[in-house]
């Protein structure tokens, strides 16, 4: 190991952490904004499971592209990527429809089965960022079996005043330009804020000339992905009343983006692509595109009568997705779009979805038991639109019934119990093409691509969990039962998606998910030493997943292979490791290290992992917080390494993938200016410009790298004041 290897590896604790002007603020508050560790939790539901946590603060130092890989930074977390600034979530190796994202108390629907759709969420509106590691279920029902991303927005004022910030930004790979704007205010016990992010970027660079479509050479003009430049436009209001006994707030927000797809991997023909129209500009935004708007309003309500506490939560969310494609004729499509039709000829799929949402929960103490009983009730419409198809329009209804219990045996030891019953209704529409197809007696017909499908699932799942404090060292064990019902992609899918080069089918007889999983933490603390390892282990009786077939659909598939979603049973084990130690005042070292492995145990594909399973990873971390001074305050340097092992657990078609290493810089201070701070922070990600494959990315199927060298330099403006009485 060289000494720029030793280096790199020892600086980067203090991303997760605020500096603070002084050494026992630093001490205090750096611990505990990341690692939440029993206390915060110890009377809820969720006491007994593996919390990590992030405030504004660090998910600013930490920014990257997306909400997903600011937050992937932490151990078991990852982003299953498309591109610079689309991702979704991903815990412990399993995401998509299996990581729950809750916003305010109410669950973020999007259209989160695909690759490409990344959450609508602004990340510099929130407050606080909760990962929730292992299966909850219990807490958020069937698409919380891997995980749950809880959101907040920023804590109210304590007392009268206005406050804001401004944040402008720049990063040099897709010159991106813009800011945001975040204000909130008090008067006596009414309370509002808000605010407004935009942000346009050019397409990304990687650290490559060429990449290989289906072992066609692309060639890449500046190393520049062509067609992935973008803008997002976000809003935020917020508003209500709050008092000890009674509290109701309403929150909305509109997300809109506005984003190319790589031209040279949508479909099956990167030889047709006019390289010079796209190489024109890159900032312009051409076919193959997309358009999302996602609308959403949250009404947040707390009443304290007598000894209960009752919480009301209700919600809207609409999803307006479009996506823009030039025609192109497959099978029988007509070689001349017709004149005649109502859709127009650029959209190729419009997806429509509404979602209204209620959870009532009441929490009071009995005896020495504190209950919590409550449940939510969920309605979604989804409709579609666009001369291409892949799932059908639906209507899902879903109500869970849950009771909490917490039940402490003394000031050291508190058992946790939960008991939930879910039950779900899926009503899909039929589809018909709108061109007709020959048939083998050389008739024409349009063909029926999805039947009318009716589906109900019912589950009951359970969890039990304890907590021990012993002296410096705090255990936690959690066991449960888990459940996801089948999404309308699973059981009804019949069309191209081109985003994963498949022709997908779905299976109509799909039975819900069941797991079954043992969650394990052990921790110690010291006065300078942090420590803590989560073993995990979990089996799924019949999970769901996207099996390649031997079949290549030459009609309605532009050729492209057949996948169809089946179920097996599947083995899954891993654990993650958290070290923090402070050498000196004003140094600190940490390792962050992951580790999952999954297994099929039955299925054709037998012995193979899961798509997309991230491999073996490890940071290892250096940081200077040097003493404040008159003009600089929370200063930081840090400086990580980050190894990532050799992915060869794969299943067909996936490819194995090399392990790499890149090293990443953070900097930053606030620069007092009278009674004013600027906030000042530097990060340049991939120091050495190396390129390399993520496992959880999707363009590692066309072996296109990630992002080439990153600088990334904001300014944090604060204005405003709080009234102290």
């Amino acid at each position: 190991m060289n000494r720029r290897t030793i280096f790199s590896l020892l600086f980067t604790y203090s991303i997760l952490h605020p500096a603070c002007a002084q050494e026992k603020a630093a001490k205090t508050i750096g611990l505990k904004e990341v690692y939440i560790e029993g206390g915060r939790y110890k009377k809820s539901a969720e006491g007994a499971m593996s919390i990590d946590v992030l405030t504004s603060d660090s998910l600013q130092k930490y920014q990257a592209g997306s909400l997903m890989q600011t937050l992937s930074r932490l151990p078991g977390v990852n982003a299953i990527g498309i591109g610079a600034s689309q991702s979704k979530p991903q815990i412990r190796g399993l995401g998509f429809n299996r990581v729950a994202t809750v916003e305010n108390g109410i669950k973020h629907e999007g259209q989160q089965w695909g690759l490409d759709h990344g959450l609508e969420i602004d990340q510099y509106s929130i407050g606080t960022a909760e990962i929730i590691k292992g299966a909850s279920s219990f807490m958020y029902g069937s698409d919380a079996i891997g995980g749950v991303i809880r959101l907040s927005s920023p804590t109210e004022l304590q007392e009268n005043g206005l406050k804001g910030h401004v944040n402008l930004l720049t990063r040099s790979n897709n010159a991106t330009y813009g800011g945001s704007l975040q204000l909130q205010g008090r008067n006596g016990n009414w309370v509002f804020g808000g605010g407004a992010t935009h942000l346009g970027y050019a397409d990304y660079r990687v650290p490559t000339d060429t990449v290989y479509v289906y072992n066609y050479a692309v060639r890449l003009k500046d190393r520049q992905v062509r067609n992935t430049a973008g803008q997002e436009t976000s809003f935020q209001l917020r508003g209500g009343y709050i008092s000890d006994r009674f509290s109701s707030i309403f929150y909305l927000s509109n997300y809109h983006t506005k984003i190319g797809f790589f031209a040279n991997a949508h479909g099956l023909e990167p030889r047709g692509v006019d390289t010079a129209l796209y190489d024109r500009s890159d900032r312009d935004i051409l076919y193959p595109s997309q358009h999302v708007n996602h609308f959403k309003l949250i009404s947040r309500n707390y009443i304290a009568r007598d000894a209960h506490k009752i919480w009301v939560d209700l919600g809207y969310q609409r999803n307006y997705r479009q996506e823009f494609n030039n025609y192109t004729a497959h099978g029988y499509m007509p070689p001349v779009y017709p004149q005649d039709m109502t859709i127009p000829m650029n959209l190729e799929r419009l997806y429509d979805k509404e979602i209204y949402h209620m959870t009532v929960k009441d929490e009071f103490v009995l005896a020495a038991h504190r209950l919590t009983i409550g449940g939510n009730a969920e309605y979604q419409l989804n409709n579609i639109d666009g001369w291409s198809f892949l799932i059908p329009a639906y209507r899902q209804k879903a109500l869970g019934l849950f009771i909490h219990d917490q039940y402490p045996i003394n000031e050291q030891t508190i058992l946790y119990g939960a008991l939930r019953y879910d039950y779900s209704n899926i009503h899909s529409s039929p589809y018909q093409d709108w061109f007709a197809s020959k048939l083998e007696n050389n008739q024409s017909a349009n063909i029926v691509r999805a039947d009318e499908l009716r589906r109900s699932f019912n589950s009951l799942v359970w969890s039990v969990g304890a907590t021990r404090q012993m002296g410096l060292w705090e255990a936690k064990l959690n066991v449960g039962k888990s459940f996801r019902g089948p999404i309308a992609q699973e059981l009804a899918a019949n069309g191209v998606n081109y985003h994963y080069f498949s022709y997908e089918k779905g299976d109509a007889s799909l039975s819900p998910e069941q797991s079954y999983q043992m969650d394990l933490s052990v921790a110690r603390r010291t006065g300078n030493t942090y420590i803590a390892f989560t073993p995990f282990f979990n089996y799924f009786s019949n999970y769901i997943y996207l099996n390649p077939t031997s079949g290549y659909d030459q009609f309605y598939g532009a050729g492209n292979q057949i996948f169809e979603y089946s179920q097996s049973k599947v083995r899954r084990y891993g654990a993650e490791l958290k070290v923090e130690y402070r050498p000196l005042t004003h140094w600190k070292v940490e390792l962050l290290g992951e580790y999952v492995r999954s297994e099929q145990l039955s299925g054709s594909k037998k012995g193979y992992t899961l798509p997309f399973s991230p491999a073996p990873s490890l940071v290892l971390d250096l940081s200077w917080l040097p003493k404040s001074s008159t003009y600089f305050k929370e200063s930081y340097l840090s400086l990580d390494s980050k190894w990532t092992a050799n992915q060869k657990h794969i299943v067909p078609p996936e490819e194995k993938t090399k392990g790499y290493q890149i090293l990443n810089f953070r900097a930053g201070t606030q620069l007092v200016l009278g009674r004013s701070a600027l906030q000042l922070r530097l990060q340049v990600q991939n120091i050495f410009d190396t390129k390399y494959m993520d496992h959880t990315s999707f363009y590692r199927l066309i072996s296109l790298p990630e992002q080439g060298r990153n600088i990334i330099l904001s300014v944090g403006i604060p204005f405003g004041k709080q009234n102290r009485s």
